[in-house]
């Protein structure tokens, strides 16, 4: 799988934070647009859609925008390169 390890990089340095983690765990249940997503967090609107952009640029996230509404979704297959090497980490039986 060419580019591989970089884009592994990508997606664990954007799941080191808790607050896309959380945005992550909530889009795995369905797309939200992003005022839903803000709701649970203490954060000013653009604080939250500085982690979206960074969830996007690691290719877990992807949104439209409609008008004045942005909706956010998990791209299909986005966590396949964190099964992947998990799945190469797996000792031996």
């Amino acid at each position: 799988m060419p580019g591989y390890h970089v884009e592994l990089d990508a997606v664990l340095r954007a799941l080191a934070d808790p607050t896309r983690r959380a945005v992550v765990e909530r889009l795995a249940r369905s797309p939200a647009v992003v005022s839903e997503l803000a709701a649970p967090f203490t954060m000013a609107l653009p604080s939250l859609l500085q982690h979206l952009r960074v969830l996007e640029d690691a290719g877990l996230v992807t949104s439209q925008k409609h008008g004045r509404v942005r909706t956010a979704s998990l791209r299909p297959g986005a966590l396949d390169v964190l099964h992947l090497w998990l799945g190469e980490q797996q000792a031996p039986a």
